[in-house]
């Protein structure tokens, strides 16, 4: 499900996709550090803009280093440290342990259910340090279960409960910003989880599992009206960004709510066209 959340390289100055990679490459730092080398694979770019977000927002003192790793063997890439980064690895395992089941009961995948037993114990203490956090994975499994065994046709109905999980994840402390980053969180999860129903819709029709784009009323086309549904989620989730007292990283973060989370749908919606032709 995970994986839409990213920079556009081509719109953003070097020296800020050097910062972002830097985020990125502490964030893997962290999972191995916290969770173990096998956590690391977990690693995705959705985590990364919300190190970038949380410590722009509270100005988090950030430390700088450098360190060889399995990807880059020779190079010693530039990686950040702070509270931020932790938090965000420990929130990255969190929601792809709840994917690796997801992949598991959908399509009984042998190496995602292999991995989540693999990660379990993290993740329980992961779901020991945040109970809030906790507690929202497993409301939403529970709900997106009974929402998959009634076929709901109503499309905003799945993404509203994956809004609501990332809602939670988003607040890393309770304060003047919770319901801000509640709002952008919520609206953020609602499109994370349409884009990838969207880009599914060809295995799930096939496979029959459950996706809310295959039940809508006849008439409407999905290839037609998801750009207008997508994009009315990204714009309530960039007003409550502007909301926000962000400065440092702001043109990462800008870059992120307006172009990045739009490369990947403009590459399935060519796919898609071509299928179709």
């Amino acid at each position: 499900m995970f994986g839409y959340v990213t920079i556009n390289k081509e719109e953003l100055k070097v020296k800020d996709v050097k910062k972002y990679q830097a985020f990125y490459c502490g964030i893997c730092r962290e999972l191995g550090k916290r969770h173990g080398m096998i956590a690391r694979t977990t690693l995705t770019y959705d985590m990364t803009f919300l190190a970038v977000l949380l410590t722009s927002l509270y100005e988090e003192k950030t430390e700088e280093d450098t360190c060889h790793c399995v990807i880059h063997p020779v190079k010693k890439p530039l990686f950040y440290h702070n509270r931020c980064t932790e938090y965000a690895a420990d929130m990255n395992l969190l929601l792809c342990y709840y994917n690796l089941l997801d992949d598991w009961n959908d399509e009984k995948k042998v190496v995602a259910f292999t991995t989540a037993r693999l990660l379990h114990k993290e993740f329980r203490k992961v779901c020991e340090r945040y109970p809030r956090q906790d507690r929202a994975v497993r409301r939403y499994m529970k709900q997106l279960t009974e929402c998959e065994k009634t076929n709901s046709r109503d499309i905003d109905q799945a993404a509203g409960l994956t809004g609501g999980l990332f809602a939670e994840i988003f607040v890393w402390q309770e304060d003047a910003w919770s319901d801000i980053l509640r709002r952008l969180g919520f609206y953020l999860g609602k499109f994370i989880y349409l884009m990838d129903a969207y880009e599914d819709m060809e295995k799930d029709r096939k496979s029959g599992n459950y996706n809310p784009w295959l039940l809508l009323d006849d008439g409407i086309d999905p290839l037609q009206n998801s750009e207008q549904i997508l994009t009315m989620m990204m714009g309530e989730c960039a007003r409550q960004f502007e909301k926000l007292p962000v400065f440092e990283y702001v043109d990462i973060l800008r870059n992120v709510l307006y172009s990045g989370i739009w490369t990947k749908y403009d590459m399935i919606r060519i796919k898609k066209k071509r299928q179709g032709e």
